[in-house]
């Protein structure tokens, strides 16, 4: 890189490792240096929550407002309808607007932890693009938007090139999508005067192709920024754990099962981690994510806490990492425990004590449950169970309980 910027939220992105590719990086700078500039990060409605993966551009919206900026939130109710086929094998299960309204329902309720939503001049603001793509007249459309789209160039995209080498169909609807996200700038741009689209570098062919279609629609004269694609360090992709992803809303994955997440992050990764996931100064990340040994584990648990606080609450921060330790420290059962979260319906009037044994796959069947807990093999909390039929209520969840197949195999029970 020979330009080295001077705005404070260009200077934060390359402190702290957000930053892949810039359209026109000088002109960006200098843009941001001229006064408050309105930027947006889409989001299709696929599902009633956020997870972990959306994330870093969460935190990217986030640092845009505190050094000034105003961020756009774009509820993708328009899109969601059509499916973006980028760097998918098939095609996204189509959804019906209650499914789409409801899903963006749940992703609000992330947003509005991270970003400040007022009438200043840098208050965050969020946009459908439902507003103006379901109104679309089609020939117009075609007329007006769909004339300065090669299809040449289309099928160059990596996105679609990938499917088409690898002979997975691709349909006449998922190809229009990169239309209509373009299109999603220009009406942008005229509405709110946004000037810079933000996204993950898999979103770099679309953000290109709105850049172009509002030079050519509106002259406008506008720019793309692109954030890492991350993966953890032994390869899996940021967001994902064995039991599925890990969502942002609570209702999704509790408070507890989203702070042991970040508690169990690698070594390798806590510095990294630090940086783009929490405010604390680079320096002290870099501190953090250089200790060794035993020590690391203490920088895991404020990597936890810091993200925890930021996506929960700090009481939420504080109560799990007070039932990890209570757990973990007393009962020695290791950092990475499965959790098995039961909901108040899953949990009715109460299950016994071999049921939750088998839930929580300590136990492959009922009858090797209750051999178990007749060798005196089980305990709950660390203290034995005798009785297979024992019932488990509410009250007795009101606190995580750690469940102990022997020694070495251990779960954790939660209400969700």
């Amino acid at each position: 890189m020979t330009y080295t910027p001077k705005s404070d939220f260009l200077i934060t992105l390359l402190e702290r490792g957000f930053l892949s590719d810039c359209t026109d990086l000088q002109g960006l700078d200098e843009a941001l240096l001229n006064g408050v500039v309105p930027a947006y990060i889409g989001y299709d409605a696929t599902a009633k929550s956020l997870h972990v993966g959306h994330l870093l551009n969460i935190m990217l919206l986030r640092w845009f407002q505190k050094t000034g900026h105003k961020p756009i939130t774009l509820m993708g109710g328009g899109t969601t309808k059509v499916g973006d086929p980028s760097f998918r094998s098939d095609e996204r299960p189509l959804l019906d607007a209650a499914a789409i309204d409801r899903n963006i329902n749940g992703m609000q309720q992330v947003f509005a932890k991270y970003l400040r939503y007022d009438d200043s001049a840098g208050g965050a603001i969020m946009l459908n693009n439902a507003e103006w793509l379901d109104g679309l007249n089609y020939l117009d459309f075609l007329r007006d938007v769909g004339r300065h789209f090669s299809v040449n160039r289309m099928l160059s995209f990596e996105s679609v090139k990938s499917r088409l080498d690898r002979e997975q169909s691709l349909s006449f609807l998922e190809f229009n999508y990169m239309i209509l996200q373009a299109y999603d700038f220009v009406e942008i741009n005229r509405r709110h005067g946004c000037l810079l689209q933000m996204g993950g570098s898999d979103q770099w062919g679309n953000i290109v192709n709105g850049i172009d279609l509002a030079r050519r629609m509106a002259d406008a004269e506008i720019f793309g920024l692109t954030t890492p694609l991350l993966t953890t360090s032994d390869g899996r992709k940021m967001g994902k754990s064995a039991g599925g992803a890990i969502w942002l809303n609570g209702d999704m994955l509790s408070p507890y099962e989203f702070w042991q997440f970040w508690r169990n992050t690698t070594d390798a990764d806590v510095g990294r981690f630090l940086k783009l996931y929490t405010e604390l100064p680079v320096a002290e990340c870099d501190r953090l994510g250089a200790l060794e040994g035993s020590e690391i584990n203490a920088a895991k648990v404020i990597l936890a806490n810091e993200v925890t606080t930021l996506c929960h609450g700090a009481d939420a921060a504080a109560t799990a990492e007070a039932t990890a330790r209570e757990v973990f420290e007393k009962g020695g059962a290791g950092e990475d425990l499965p959790t098995l979260t039961l909901s108040a319906a899953d949990l009715g009037d109460g299950l016994s004590m071999a049921q939750l044994f088998v839930r929580s796959g300590l136990a492959g069947s009922g009858k090797d449950a209750k051999r178990l807990i007749a060798e005196g093999g089980a305990r709950a909390n660390d203290a034995a169970v005798s009785d297979a039929g024992q019932m488990v209520d509410a009250r007795a969840l009101s606190k995580p309980m750690k469940l102990s197949a022997g020694k070495k195999r251990h779960a954790l029970v939660v209400l969700g």
